[in-house]
Order: structure tokens, then sequence, then C-alpha cells
């Protein structure tokens, strides 16, 4: 039978320099301090020192990491082909960081993500979007991950990006040692929409009504939103969207008769380089202004737009639709609320936001159109 002794200092003889030796070593080497933080769901996510080999749910996070790092690609060892980086803004970031085309891909699109393959990457982090909670699938996935002792953590810039982007902006930092990054953007960020909110709070302010055209093109209209992202960026620029009235949900189409006989005192059309096969409103990375103006002048020349007192009066705007997940939205939101209230927003300058942003924060440039108007 084997027996164990507890060890017994008291029968050891005192070594007072091994002692002090080992104070002194435990005083130049702390321990390492876990990581807690909490995420976007409430979950507490914990890591033993900042995540260095990172998996991204979606592939666009790179350019989230990228306002706090300047060599964000060195931290993601796996990516999803789940709304991935546009191919401009990849171009610009396999320019300066070559290393980009070795990142392994860990799922080909929505609800899709190989467990296998994150964990043969030996991530010491996870990042999943808010849209992937609640999903069967996606739910086992993060079970057998956190199973692997692999930390997931969940963030969200496009469900509800007012609220949660820069807490999850936060959260990243925290957990990839960003903080410092983190803080100065949150910063930047909340000292302007602060501004916007300061200036429109007197009750007496009219709020002109704002009919919201996403993915807009001359046929098959419209297509419109009652709820969420685009709703709130409106309401807060100080609008109000006429399409909650009609809208249940998110998004829904309405007749280019109900527009017609709606006309709102706002036209506002959404569009990206996805709508160039459709014929509709192209804008976004790497789209020239004449391309912009050529495509935006062809819908709101269209039969039953070219009606619409607002875009008689050239109150008539074009945007770019992936505004809704990107922190980068703050100046979609001035963009709006100067439209709406030039008045009260003429020191504003969304344009310059923009490039504030791009110098300030980000590790590389992708030139673009993002915004369009009624030409005068």
């Amino acid at each position: 039978m084997i027996s164990f002794r507890p060890l017994s200092f008291v029968s050891r003889p005192f070594r007072p320099l091994a002692l002090a030796a080992a104070l002194i070593c435990a005083h130049v080497m702390p321990a390492l301090a876990e990581i807690r933080a909490t995420d976007i769901l409430g979950r507490e996510v914990v890591l033993d020192a900042p995540a260095t080999r990172i998996v991204l749910g979606e592939g666009r996070h790179m350019a989230v990491l990228g306002l706090l790092h300047a060599d964000p690609v060195a931290k993601v060892v796996g990516w999803r082909g789940d709304k991935a980086l546009d191919e401009p803004t990849l171009a610009a970031y396999r320019a300066k960081f070559p290393a980009i085309d070795a990142i392994a891909q860990v799922g080909s699109g929505n609800r899709d993500l190989s467990v296998e393959t994150i964990i043969s990457r030996q991530p010491d982090l996870v990042v999943l979007s808010l849209m992937d909670q609640g999903d069967p699938a996606m739910e086992r996935a993060r079970e057998q991950l956190e199973s692997a002792g692999i930390a997931v953590a969940y963030v969200d810039f496009f469900a509800h990006p007012q609220e949660n982007s820069i807490p999850s902006l936060r959260l990243l930092g925290k957990l990839t040692d960003g903080e410092a990054r983190a803080e100065e953007f949150a910063e930047f960020y909340e000292t302007r929409l602060a501004r916007i909110r300061t200036r429109l709070q007197d009750p007496a302010i009219k709020r002109p009504s704002v009919f919201f055209h996403v993915h807009a093109a001359p046929t098959n209209c419209c297509s419109t939103v009652g709820s969420g992202v685009f709703r709130d960026f409106i309401q807060t620029a100080g609008g109000a969207n006429i399409g909650s009235d009609v809208v249940q949900g998110v998004l829904g189409n309405v007749s280019l008769e109900f527009l017609i006989g709606a006309d709102p005192d706002f036209y506002i059309a959404t569009g990206g380089a996805h709508m160039k096969a459709r014929g509709g409103l192209v804008l976004g990375s790497a789209v020239s202004t004449e391309e912009a103006r050529a495509s935006f002048d062809a819908l709101i020349g269209a039969t039953g737009f070219s009606a619409l007192t607002a875009v008689e009066k050239g109150r008539a705007h074009g945007v770019w639709h992936l505004f809704n997940d990107t922190p980068s939205h703050i100046a979609l939101i001035e963009y709006l609320a100067k439209a709406f209230h030039p008045d009260l927003f003429q020191d504003v300058d969304p344009d310059a936001t923009l490039r504030e942003i791009e110098t300030r924060f980000s590790p590389v440039s992708v030139p673009g159109t993002w915004w369009i108007t009624t030409a005068n």
C-alpha cells in the first residue's frame, strides 16, 4: 500500500537565503492575471493572457480589429467567409499585410462553422456575432469550442450598432490588449454622437418625414425599413421614418404608388457595389464619383421617383448600404443630421469624420464614394 505523508515545513531546516530569493522572484515575476470581460450577451469571457490567435466569425470584423491594432492580420489565424471584407478593402489589406492570404477559412457562409478546423488552428479566442446567437448549429459549435478550452466572445456591430458598437469595441480592446485604442475611438465616436443628440433635444424641432429605400433600384420598388438599424440612424439624426408605419419588422416592401402618395420630405436610397448587376445605386469602396452619379441619376430620374417632391427640391440622397455594419456609421448619422437640419449642423463635416477615421485609426486607406445627393 502506498501512503502519503503531508509535507511538514516544521521538520525542514529554515533557509533564509532561499526564502529571500523566492520572495524576490515573486516580486519581479508576478503571476499573470486573468483577463475577464463581459461580452454583448452578458457572458463572462476569461483569458489567461491577451488573445494573439483569433478566429473571426465574420471576415468583415478584420476592419474592426484594424481600429485597435496597427497589424490586425498578425492576430487572426482563421475567419469565416460570411460577411467577408469587400474586394477593394481586402486588396488594400493584402497590399500592406500579405500574410492575410495565410488566414484559414473556417466556414464558407452563414451558419457554417467548422469546429474541427478552428481547433486545428489553436486559437485563444473566437469572436462571433450577435446574429449567430440562438441558431442551434452555432450554439452547438460554441459549446464544442468552449468544451475544448477555447474562449468565445459575442460582439455586435450590425443588429443594434448605436447601442453595441462601442461596448463591442471595448470588449475586443480588453481581450486583445487594445484598450487604449478602444477608448480613443470611443471618445471620438461618443463626442460626435453627443453633439447630434444635444442639438436635437428640443422637442419643438420639426422632424422631417423620411423614406429609406434600401438596395435601391428603379425597378421592383420598394424595399424599406420598419425598425432596426437604419430606422435608428434616421431617428438619431432628427428624422421620422415613414416605413415604421407600414412595415412590420426590420425590412419590408411597399409599392411605388405608396411612395408617391406619401411624398416624403426626404428620399434616402442605399446602394453598394452589389447593386451594379441589378441596375441600382452603386456606392462604396473603389466606386468613382462619376459611376455613383450615373447610377443615382438613373434612379431618381426613373418614372415615379422623378415626381417626388424630395427629388424636385434637392432633398434626395444616396448612401453606402454597408454603413450598417461598421463603427464608421457615426459619419452617416452626421450626414443625415446635416441633410435633415442644415441650419443646426452647418459646422459638421461627415467627410472629414471619415477621413479622420481612416488616417487616425485604420491601418489601410480605401478610396470610394460613400454618399451622393441631388445635383442642384
